[in-house]
């Protein structure tokens, strides 16, 4: 089942984040700016994907959960298959919201289920394993997108990576098994699922969750920032086109962030059984540790030796994502899981990817009269410093705090 789902997260991915290695072409086909295309990757996806997510993940902790992924993935496809159809500018924003309502229905019903076949000694590193579906998309979108747009146009490529999501997801319903709620922890959870408004109370009370995600939200904001823009910045600065790009982004946002996902997942679960902090502390220490990296893949001159100096940024912007969603799902009740997981991915996503793409776009053009095509190299430069400083400085906080708020759930 999770190697299933994980297969759910990689299209869920491809259909997220194809739009990213298309930028340029389609910024150039419909004659838009890119404060445009910020909103176009970020905000209309976002802004959708955040609301849409809190009702569907309330249905799902009180229903079938492989049913609601299983729908909301025959919608994902369909949408991302329609922006190959749109006519203008409008049009494809109107399909990408479609494209974020559906991929809303993922995440939260999948993370409840792991953490029914998972205990809590073994979920960061399940989740983790779950969340490499991210990076594996992501690096198949890279793919596909680049030489899908060479050989035919953008257009093409929206439409072959949309339409083979609508057979996985009838494989998902027929195949998922839905298990007893509470099964890893040895009990079933009999009560009726909590309020929206309840679980909402519930986990701002934790002040160790309130830094937890806007930590996370802050971390993603870099990362949803350099996802989108680093194949218009290899283009403008550096003349590449897309097929190699694809090609370069590809393999290093498969591998080196799938294995930074699973070592962030890995490293919490070993390191948590002796103090929980490690939740904490290790993608503290990652989002410090990879500024560096970040700094050689945007100014080192040659582009093919940037692109391999900024690998262990990629491993190490990878490593908060198991911690992260594991912690949370063991912060709350049985009962809870859903909807906690959807809080979570709100602030996450509507500050990450909703805003992210959006400033870096924004800032491009604001810094084109004094660097010309560079800019963007400048923009995310400053966007990366800035979260992720600030980043590491919540999680800490988090820390501080984490034992007891582990507790409350018995209360």
């Amino acid at each position: 089942m999770l190697g299933l789902l994980v297969v759910v997260y990689v299209f869920n991915f491809v259909d997220r984040q194809i739009l990213s290695i298309l930028v340029e072409p389609i910024r150039q086909d419909l004659g838009v700016s890119d404060t445009a295309m910020g909103f176009l990757t970020g905000g209309a996806f976002a802004v959708f994907y955040t609301f849409a997510g809190i009702p569907i993940a309330r249905f799902a902790d009180r229903s079938v959960r492989r049913t609601v992924i299983a729908v909301g993935c025959a919608l994902w496809s369909a949408m991302t298959a329609a922006s190959g159809l749109a006519r203008g500018f409008a049009d494809l924003a109107l399909a990408r919201i479609g494209v974020g309502v559906g991929e809303a229905a993922c995440s939260p019903p999948a993370h409840s289920l792991l953490s029914d076949y998972f205990p809590p000694e073994r979920r960061a590193t399940a989740l983790a394993v779950y969340a490499s579906g991210i990076h594996f998309g992501t690096a198949f979108g890279y793919l596909a997108g680049g030489w899908l747009n060479e050989a035919f146009d953008w257009r093409t490529a929206f439409l072959a990576v949309g339409l083979p999501g609508l057979a996985l997801a009838l494989l998902v319903r027929l195949t998922v098994r839905e298990p007893a709620r509470g099964l890893s922890e040895g009990g079933v959870a009999g009560e009726a699922p909590p309020a929206t408004s309840e679980v909402f109370r519930f986990l701002w009370d934790l002040r160790s969750f309130r830094h937890l995600s806007f930590a996370s939200a802050l971390t993603a904001f870099a990362g949803y920032g350099v996802a989108i823009w680093t194949p218009a910045f290899l283009v403008r600065v550096h003349g590449m086109g897309t097929a190699e790009i694809g090609t370069w982004l590809g393999l290093i946002a498969g591998l080196g962030g799938a294995s930074g996902a699973w070592l962030g997942g890995v490293a919490a679960d070993r390191l948590g059984a002796r103090d929980p902090r490690w939740a904490v502390r290790v993608p503290a220490a990652a989002a410090l540790a990879g500024l560096p990296f970040t700094a050689l893949l945007l100014f080192w001159p040659s582009p093919r030796t940037a692109l391999l100096l900024g690998i262990p940024g990629t491993v190490l912007g990878a490593m908060w994502l198991g911690p992260v969603f594991a912690l949370t799902q063991t912060l709350v009740r049985i009962r809870m899981r859903a909807v906690a997981s959807a809080i979570l991915l709100f602030i996450v996503n509507l500050i990450g990817l909703g805003l992210g793409p959006q400033v870096v776009g924004a800032l491009n053009d604001l810094l084109r009269p004094t660097f010309g095509g560079a800019s963007v190299r400048w923009s995310l430069a400053a966007v990366v410093l800035v979260s992720s400083v600030w980043a590491a400085v919540h999680f800490a906080l988090a820390g501080r705090t984490l034992a007891g708020d582990l507790r409350a759930k018995a209360r």
